[in-house]
This record gives structure tokens, sequence and C-alpha cells, in this order.
């Protein structure tokens, strides 16, 4: 009995660990370059969106915002402008996308310029937006993590002065 109950364990931590491991390859993308001179890196924290979600005020634009990020948990977004190989980090980065979790929610390329939106969802709920912006000269990994309404995700594009992240306002376009 101590053997099965030890070998189900090994099973369980194996399989989280491999769900991890799965699931840190953008992690591990965002980590390699957020060092790298070249790139801008925001990351937003879980504690942060908590914080700021617990803000009150009279500002109708801020309870907008804050409907938006009050059940995010993260933001990692790495940019890179005026770049000679945003093709080449894109093209990378898209390689990085685990097919089996995420789920492709559009694509468009317009001349040079490569958008492609995954989400990572159960049901009705979506856990991770990901964002990849590529060109010759620009590069643009968005990840958004929490409980997220498509609707309402465009707006948070409007509230943060990041290029690239009006890429967003195609999720919504895309829905309808």
């Amino acid at each position: 009995m101590k053997k099965l109950f030890l070998m189900l364990m090994l099973g369980f931590c194996w399989t989280i660990q491999h769900a991890q491991a799965q699931n840190d390859a953008i992690t591990r993308f965002f980590e390699k370059y957020m060092d790298d001179e070249r790139f801008t890196v925001v990351y937003v924290a879980p504690k942060l969106f908590d914080m700021v979600g617990k803000i009150q005020t009279d500002d109708p634009d801020w309870e907008t915002y804050r409907e938006v990020v009050g059940d995010l948990t993260g933001l990692r977004v790495l940019t890179a402008d005026s770049i000679t190989d945003g093709i080449a980090l894109y093209k990378e980065a898209v390689s990085k996308v685990p097919a089996n979790e995420y789920s492709e929610l559009l694509t468009v390329r317009d001349g040079q310029e490569n958008v492609r939106i995954w989400i990572k969802d159960s049901g009705n709920i979506i856990h991770e937006l990901l964002l990849l912006v590529g060109s010759p000269d620009e590069f643009v990994l968005l990840s958004i993590t929490g409980k997220i309404d498509l609707d309402k995700i465009s707006t948070l594009s409007k509230a943060l002065d990041v290029e690239g992240i009006d890429q967003l306002d195609k999720v919504k376009s895309s829905k309808n």
C-alpha cells in the first residue's frame, strides 16, 4: 500500500512538473531577453493587481480600468523596436508556444508585420492571453494572466502606453 501511494505521489509530481515545464516555455523566453538592453520589459506581479483592484475613487474612467484589472493576476511585456531581427524573434517565440495548451484566436499578416493571439482557457474562463507581434524592426510579447474577459480586455490597451498593445483591439473585433 505504501508503494502504491508513493508511486501515485511521484506520478502526480511528475505530471505537475511536466505541465509546469510546458507553461514555462514562454517564461523562459521572456527571461532569456529581459536583461537584453534592446528590449523594454514590463512585469506586473499579482500583488500589484490585487492592490490596484482595491483602490476606490470617484473617477469613472478608473472604475472601468479597475473592472478590467480586478481579475488579472499578472502581466509580462517584452518589446523591442528599432531592431533588425524582429521576425527571427517572432518565429522563435511562436515556436515556444505549446500548441496543446493554447487556442489560437487571431492571426494577421499585413505585409511584413505578423500578429498572433492565443488564449489558454478552460470552459468559458480564459486564464491567459498571449500576444506576439513581429516585423523586421519590431517585436512584442505580451502575456496577461488571470480571469480574462475578452470584451473588456481591449480597454487595457488604452490604459497602457506600450508599443504593440493596441493589437488587443483586434481581439474584440475578431470576436464579432
